[in-house]
C-alpha cells in the first residue's frame, strides 16, 4: 500500500481548524499584535491589519495548504510533486529542506521564550503563596532558570507530537485552543472592570484615519499579517498535507485565517486596555515622543506591575495570564517540530516516537547553546529565521507555487471538494494574484525588513 493511500488524516474539520489557527496563534498574536497595535495608532493600524490579512496573507495560505495536501508528504516531497520535470523537482526539493529549516531555527529561540512563559506562570503561583525567593528566582533572568523553563516547554512540545496527527496534534489542539479562549475571555472581563480600561479599549477601537496611510503603520500591519499565518513557515503546509481531498480548502483556509485574526483582535482586547490600566497604576507605558516603552518585553516587565498592583486578585490573574501564553506557544511549537519529524519518519520510516525525541533533543541542544550565550545568539537567531530566511522561504514558495505548478492541476487540486472553484470570480482571478501579486507583496515585507 502507497504512503498516501496509508497517511494520517485529521480525524474533524474542527480538528484541522484548531490545530491549523494554533499552529498560527502564537506569541506574535497575544503579544506582537497588541504592541504593533499601541506603537501604530490603535484602530488605524487595526484597519489596515485585518484588509491586508484578506489582500495579502489569505490567498498565500491558499497555495501553502494546497501544495501540502497536493504532495500528501513532507514539505521537501510536496514541492517536488508539483511538476514533472526532473530539474523542477531538484529545484523544489532544494526549496523544500530550504523552507525546513524556518521552523527548526525558530523553534530554537522561541522554546526560550516559552520557558519564560512557564517560569514566569509558575512564579505568579509561588507569588500567590507567598514563596519569595522560589518566586524571585522563577522570574529572574539566569541561564539555569532560563535551560530549565525551555527544557520543560520542549518536554510538552514533544509529548504532543509523538502522539501523531490524531491522538497528539488535533487532541490536544482542539483542548488547547477552547481553552485560550475561555482565558480570554476571563481576563477581558476582569480587565474592563479596573480604572483605565475604558481609555484604552477607544485607543484600540476608534481609528485615528490620518495614521491609515501612514507608511511605517502600512508596513508594521504588513509584516506582522504574514508573520501572524507563518507564511513561509511550513507549518501550514505540512498541515495540509494531512487534509482530506474531500474537505473544500479556501473554506478551511478561511477558517483558519477567522480563527487566528480572532486571537490577534481578542488579544488586543485585553492586552491595549491593560496597558492604560498599567498606566493609572503609575506604570510608564509610552514615551514623551509618544513611543512604546519596553515593546519587546511588555508582558515581562509591565503587565505582571500591573497585575501586582492589583492585589491578590491581580495574583491570580497572572497566573491564568501566563497560561494563556504558554498555550498558545505551544499550538505553535508542535507545529515546528512536526515539519522536521514528518520528513525523517516519511524519508527513513522511523518510529513518530523516537523521531520526536531525537530530533526535538537535537533543536534543544542548540537552544542550550543560545541560553548560554544569550547576548550573541538570541538576538541574531531570531533576525536571521523571521527577518530572512521565513520571508525568502515565502517567495520563493510562491513563486514556485505560481510560475512552476500548472494552472491545470493546481486548479483541479482546489476543484477536490469545491467542485465549482475553477468557476467562481475568486478561482479565475487566485491563480494570476498569486502569481503576480503576491509575490510582489512578499517582496516588499523584505525589502522593509532590510531598510
Amino acid at each position: 500500500m502507497s504512503q498516501k493511500s496509508t497517511r494520517e488524516h485529521f480525524s474533524s474539520r474542527l480538528g484541522f481548524v484548531l490545530a491549523a489557527a494554533g499552529a498560527a496563534v502564537g506569541l506574535g498574536n497575544i503579544w506582537g499584535f497588541p504592541t504593533q497595535a499601541a506603537s501604530n495608532g490603535g484602530g488605524a493600524f487595526l484597519i489596515v491589519y485585518l484588509t491586508l490579512i484578506v489582500v495579502v496573507a489569505f490567498p498565500m495560505l491558499i497555495s501553502e495548504m494546497a501544495i501540502g495536501r497536493h504532495g500528501q508528504s513532507n514539505p521537501v516531497d510536496s514541492m517536488r510533486s508539483l511538476t514533472a520535470s526532473p530539474a523542477g523537482k531538484n529545484m523544489g526539493a532544494a526549496i523544500g529542506w530550504f523552507g525546513l529549516s524556518v521552523p527548526s531555527l525558530v523553534l530554537a529561540f522561541y522554546s526560550i521564550v516559552g520557558g519564560w512563559l512557564i517560569c514566569f506562570f509558575f512564579g505568579a503561583i509561588c507569588d500567590l503563596f507567598s514563596f519569595n525567593q522560589a518566586a524571585a528566582w522563577l522570574k529572574g533572568f539566569s541561564a539555569e532558570r532560563n535551560l530549565l523553563g525551555t527544557l520543560v516547554f520542549y518536554l510538552l512540545t514533544i509529548l504532543i507530537v509523538q502522539g501523531g496527527i490524531k491522538q497528539g496534534i488535533e487532541k490536544w489542539s482542539t483542548r488547547l485552543m477552547p481553552a485560550l479562549f475561555v482565558l480570554f475571555a476571563l481576563l477581558f472581563v476582569y480587565i474592563m472592570t479596573q480604572q483605565g480600561a475604558v481609555e484604552g479599549l477607544k485607543h484600540y477601537l476608534i481609528p485615528d484615519f490620518d495614521k491609515v496611510m501612514d507608511r511605517k503603520l502600512i508596513l508594521a500591519a504588513m509584516g506582522q499579517g504574514f508573520f501572524s499565518l507563518t507564511i513561509g513557515g511550513c507549518s501550514m503546509l505540512i498541515y495540509g498535507s494531512y487534509l482530506s481531498k474531500n474537505e473544500n480548502l479556501p473554506k478551511m483556509a478561511m477558517s483558519v485565517t477567522l480563527v487566528d485574526t480572532s486571537v490577534a483582535f481578542i488579544a488586543g482586547l485585553v492586552v491595549m486596555p491593560a496597558m492604560y490600566v498599567a498606566m493609572q497604576k503609575g506604570v510608564e507605558i509610552y514615551a514623551a515622543d509618544g513611543s512604546l516603552l519596553s515593546s519587546d518585553t511588555l508582558v515581562f516587565t509591565v503587565l505582571p506591575l500591573m497585575f501586582e498592583s492589583l492585589g491578590w486578585f491581580g495574583q491570580v490573574f497572572q497566573i491564568l495570564f501566563f497560561l494563556l501564553l504558554t498555550i498558545a506557544a505551544l499550538t505553535s511549537s508542535i507545529s515546528m517540530l512536526e515539519c522536521p519529524v514528518s520528513l525523517v519518519s516519511e524519508r527513513f520510516n522511523t518510529k513518530r516516537s523516537v523521531t520526536s525525541w531525537v530530533l526535538g533533543g537535537a533543536i534543544a541542544l542548540v537552544s542550550a547553546v543560545i541560553v548560554y550565550h544569550f547576548e550573541s545568539l538570541f538576538g541574531l537567531v531570531a533576525m536571521v529565521a523571521t527577518q530572512y530566511l521565513q520571508p525568502v522561504a515565502a517567495l520563493l514558495f510562491c513563486v514556485f507555487a505560481g510560475w512552476v505548478w500548472k494552472k491545470a492541476p493546481k486548479l483541479q487540486e482546489l476543484e477536490q471538494g469545491n467542485p465549482s472553484f475553477g468557476r467562481s470570480l475568486f478561482g479565475r482571478v487566485w491563480p494570476i494574484y498569486t502569481k503576480f501579486v503576491c509575490p510582489l507583496f512578499i517582496f516588499v515585507v523584505i525589502w522593509a525588513s532590510l531598510t
